[in-house]
């Protein structure tokens, strides 16, 4: 029944990245780990996010093994299933090709701290990872290589899209808006002027506050 659940809810997050824009297509995709055991979910490949629904979703081992499921898993899975093995702590991950974010990534420029909400969300700059090609776990290894030590959940890969982590599903999907949000915010200031950096000492001190203390109890 926990798989079962799972599944439920990893498909009803895949229509969190269309309500905000964060993919085209069939493009995209959202995982998330089964607690207690050595296995993920995640979406099929090259399936229309309108015939997307919870029977479709592939149940997978950490090794990117199908397990459960009739339809071919996503081409991002040796990717997913290499930040499961080597982060522990993460519960959900994301990809998208969002348009601002992507911008970035194709620059292979991270995204400077430079909004509250980026300190609070983020703990600092949106970091950028290596160029990697699709369908091993190269992606991956460029992930956690990148994220491994660093506050933010997001990284743009470079040349690709956005990465996600999080504590579960939805956090990574949160993360995934939030990287588009400020993506586009900070692109739009810095087409009218230089950027305002965020002192590091206020950085930490807004992320401490949005982790630790922000919304209900």
């Amino acid at each position: 029944m926990t798989v079962n659940r799972l599944r439920e809810e990893v498909s009803g997050l895949h229509n969190e990245l269309v309500r905000y824009g964060l993919v085209a297509w069939t493009a995209g995709n959202v995982s998330g780990r089964v607690p207690g055991e050595d296995l993920f979910v995640i979406k099929p490949s090259g399936i229309s996010y309108d015939d997307l629904n919870p029977d479709a979703i592939v149940v997978c081992d950490l090794d990117g093994k199908v397990v459960e499921g009739d339809l071919d898993p996503s081409s991002d899975t040796a990717a997913h299933a290499y930040v499961y093995r080597e982060m522990p702590e993460v519960g959900g991950v994301v990809h998208t090709h969002s348009t601002y974010a992507t911008a970035w990534a194709a620059r292979a420029e991270a995204i400077p701290c430079v909004l509250t909400a980026m300190a609070d969300e983020f703990g600092g700059e949106i970091p950028v990872g290596p160029f990697a090609l699709i369908g091993n776990d190269d992606i991956g290894r460029g992930i956690v290589a990148t994220l491994s030590g660093h506050r933010s959940p997001a990284v743009l890969m470079q040349n690709h899209g956005v990465f996600t982590i999080g504590k579960d599903a939805k956090a990574a999907v949160k993360a995934a808006v939030m990287c588009e949000d400020v993506a586009r915010t900070v692109h739009l200031a810095r087409q009218a002027g230089d950027l305002t950096p965020i002192a590091a000492e206020d950085i930490d001190r807004l992320y401490d506050r949005y982790q630790n203390v922000y919304g209900q109890r």
